[in-house]
């Protein structure tokens, strides 16, 4: 699971991990402390105070589940239907299951020394990124496919938590406050969503928010 920084955090022990605000974080342990989870970023490790941070689900991201859990939940889905998966046998590692229609596609999502994750030629700083990307360009080789937002995100998902102040002078881009709700109302561009927020309506980059599921 990924996390964006609210604050700037610097480590004062040799185990904790620095990082500034708005740094995206992979969290990798969420279950030994109460107030500590356990991150990585720009390929080193270290704990973070969960305070500072704020996790980004997904509702294509499933967790720890195994290979023929997702084949079920993914079998006569449309095809691009998809989602991402922690290893069962290696922790830390990722892999993601993709509905062809008539079968289900397996994808380990590779990861370099340096951080960066790959399927193909392609590499990407996060998860996130990988998905956005392959929304618009076909996962597949041998065929065209391109992933599809899983329906329950596409229909739960109306409102979402501003992460930060967003100013702008330009008319269609809309402002907001950290903290405000924002009612979503066309989220079908990746890189530009479109809402409404105290009486007006703009367009707004999605990493400024967090989608509220119901």
């Amino acid at each position: 699971m990924e996390a964006v920084a609210l604050f700037t955090f610097c480590a004062t022990e040799g185990d904790e991990l620095s990082f500034n605000k708005g740094d995206f974080l992979k969290i990798t342990n969420m279950e030994d402390d109460p107030n500590w989870y356990t991150a990585e970023h720009h390929n080193r490790k270290g704990f973070v105070p969960k305070n500072y941070i704020n996790l980004q689900p997904h509702a294509w991201f499933a967790g720890r589940i195994s290979r023929g859990v997702s084949e079920s939940r993914l079998r006569h889905k449309e095809c691009g239907s998809f989602l991402v998966r922690e290893s069962e046998s290696a922790p830390g590692e990722f892999s993601m299951s993709v509905s062809y229609g008539d079968h289900v596609q397996h994808f380990k999502l590779l990861q370099e020394r340096c951080g960066q994750y790959y399927v193909w030629e392609e590499r990407f700083p996060s998860l996130n990124k990988i998905v956005e990307f392959y929304h618009s360009n076909s996962i597949a080789k041998e065929r065209t496919v391109f992933l599809r937002d899983p329906e329950h995100f596409v229909r739960r998902s109306h409102q979402a938590h501003a992460l930060f102040d967003l100013t702008t002078q330009h008319p269609t881009q809309l402002q907001f406050l950290r903290g405000d709700v924002i009612e979503l109302l066309d989220c079908s561009d990746a890189q530009r969503w479109r809402g409404r927020c105290n009486g007006r309506v703009g367009y707004f980059s999605p990493e400024y928010v967090q989608p509220i599921y119901h």
